[in-house]
């Protein structure tokens, strides 16, 4: 397939720039896969769309204040984005200045974009292909981006971060530090809706993957196909399979709140039954890819001719997903990490037989 059958016409005005000050206030269009049926819910709607014995599965990764401002020793301004850290005083980064920087190059961090450099600093110490390692003498990594670090909004939300982006661009469940952007569709949950799918019946469990930047890399090729995913890492653990398996015992389905849980099932399902997984993955899911453990999901709009609008095409059909996402523009629906969001079921030939 080309990357422009995935494309579509979003107004900008529609990009959300803001979290609402309810989490739960969102809209949900729904999307029936098999008859491309949509419906126009509440995000709080969701355990009524759910039945008692339905697996919620989420992503529990902590998004980092991953990105960070500096200058070199000649005055240069640099950007520095944390992709992946690598113990407690090095990281895996982006760094975005006018010259690359070579090893033993010094960069004095600010606590903003204008601020002058105070006394920490990181040491590039050498490319691993497009990054670059660097390492935070005196002090941890995660400490230095509680200190100096900004939230990563990313580069469709047109303003700085501020404070409110401390929480918001977080969700409640957050336990594993790691990413560099957030599992938005988890954004949505608050503690009065995870009480109302207690009430309803509705099980939970977690894995994590790390949402790298790559995440926001556009689709260069023409052909799909021709496309190269980044890597992230992720863990699903015993738990997390003992708990699928006792929803499918029971007739429940398995619900994959967001694409980062989808990638984190599928990839430890990618042998022909699912079993504990740790490390990276680069799974590329497309239209004609068979999911073998999804039954349904919840997930945010995603940007045109991007690998998530590919992945829920793959899902519920390409062109249910793009007439919904037509009707979600005439309906000014909110796009995006702090828009709105969809539940969808699969289309005919999705899932896999047996």
């Amino acid at each position: 397939m080309q990357r422009d059958d995935f494309s579509y016409h979003l107004p900008e005005e529609l990009i959300a720039q803001r979290p609402l000050a309810d989490r739960a206030a969102s809209r949900l269009l729904c999307l029936d896969g098999a008859s491309g049926g949509i419906d126009h819910r509440q995000f709080r709607d969701l355990p009524s769309l759910l039945q008692p014995g339905d697996l919620l599965v989420f992503n529990n990764t902590r998004v980092l204040p991953a990105r960070l401002w500096g200058r070199k020793g000649t005055g240069g301004r640099v950007e520095v984005l944390v992709e992946r850290l690598r113990g407690d005083d090095e990281a895996l980064v982006h760094l975005r200045a006018s010259k690359p920087s070579a090893a033993g190059t010094v960069i004095h961090l600010a606590a903003d974009r204008d601020g002058e450099p105070g006394g920490e600093c990181l040491e590039v110490l050498g490319r691993e292909d497009d990054l670059y390692r660097v390492a935070a003498p005196g002090k941890p990594v995660t400490q230095l981006l509680a200190e100096l670090g900004h939230m990563p909004l990313p580069p469709y939300i047109e303003r700085a971060d501020d404070a409110v982006d401390r929480e918001r661009y977080q969700t409640v469940y957050a336990s594993r530090d790691g990413s560099v952007a957030a599992p938005t569709a988890g954004l949505h949950f608050d503690e009065a809706l995870f009480a109302a799918l207690d009430e309803r019946g509705i099980a939970r469990t977690e894995v994590t993957l790390h949402v790298g930047a790559g995440t926001f890399q556009p689709v260069r090729a023409e052909t799909i196909e021709d496309h190269v995913m980044h890597a992230e890492y992720l863990e699903v653990g015993e738990d997390a399979c003992t708990a699928i398996a006792a929803a499918r015992a029971r007739g429940g389905r398995v619900v994959a709140v967001g694409t980062t849980a989808v990638r984190s099932l599928e990839t430890a399902a990618a042998g022909g039954e699912l079993a504990p997984y740790r490390g990276d993955t680069r799974l590329f899911i497309y239209t004609g890819y068979r999911f073998r453990c999804v039954d349904a999901m919840v997930t945010n709009f995603h940007l045109p001719e991007s690998t998530l609008l590919m992945l829920v095409s793959a899902f519920a059909g390409r062109e249910a997903v793009l007439a919904a996402y037509e009707v979600a523009v005439a309906e000014r629906y909110r796009f995006f990490s702090y828009g709105d969001a969809m539940f969808l079921t699969p289309c005919a030939g999705a899932r896999e037989a047996g």
